[in-house]
């Protein structure tokens, strides 16, 4: 069982290096760290009495894996839910806030576990998707991972300029679909042709 630290080290592997792409309302980012973030938690890391891309810069990958242990794994109480979706669910967290708990509410509400779906990891959250992973022990890490591949397409859906982060310039797969497979047993990954067909309506 990997650690929560070796998850980290993984989801920093991910994200990669210094981006400030406009598309990205993120803003500039730097192993997944956004300037937010940083502004956030008061990284002033060049010590000139303000956060911004320069310290973005300045962030190294060691302080990058000890933000997301700490304020995306502990801080939102990821460690209590089920170790079948802990690291799925972390890397969403990652890369999309509390988003990656509410697609997860709304999952076991669908399995008919009912919670909230405000994005927050409470006790009745807690106890409704231990009692999904009870009952879907084989298939529970793989439903998340196809629910939060569908938020993806579903985005990209909704915002053009995000598109590009799920189907490349060829038509494959993007990052968003690609890292999201990566929690997924390969029988349920979409082949290509459908990949296509999921995104022809898009321009």
């Amino acid at each position: 069982m990997q650690s929560v630290e070796q998850i980290a080290q993984q989801i920093v592997m991910r994200e990669g290096g210094y981006v400030n792409d406009p598309d990205d309302p993120g803003g500039a980012t730097n192993f997944g760290v956004t300037i937010g973030t940083m502004k956030t938690l008061g990284l002033d890391l060049n010590k000139d009495g303000r956060v911004d891309a320069a310290d973005v810069r300045a962030l190294t990958r060691a302080q990058a894996e000890q933000i997301f242990v700490e304020h995306y794994f502990r801080k939102p109480r990821l460690a209590e839910l089920p170790q079948s979706v802990q690291a799925s669910v972390f890397d969403m967290y990652v890369n999309a806030g509390a988003n990656a708990v509410t697609i997860l509410q709304k999952l076991v509400t669908r399995m008919g576990f009912a919670t909230s779906a405000d994005g927050a990891v409470g006790p009745n959250t807690i106890a409704a998707v231990r009692q999904a992973d009870a009952a879907a022990p084989s298939h529970f890490m793989d439903a998340y991972g196809i629910a939060r591949r569908n938020y993806y397409y579903a985005l990209a859906d909704q915002r053009p300029t995000s598109r590009k982060y799920a189907r490349t310039n060829a038509g494959g797969k993007g990052g968003w679909i690609t890292r999201a497979e990566e929690f997924i047993n390969p029988r349920y990954h979409l082949s290509q042709a459908e990949h296509r067909e999921r995104t022809a309506k898009w321009a």
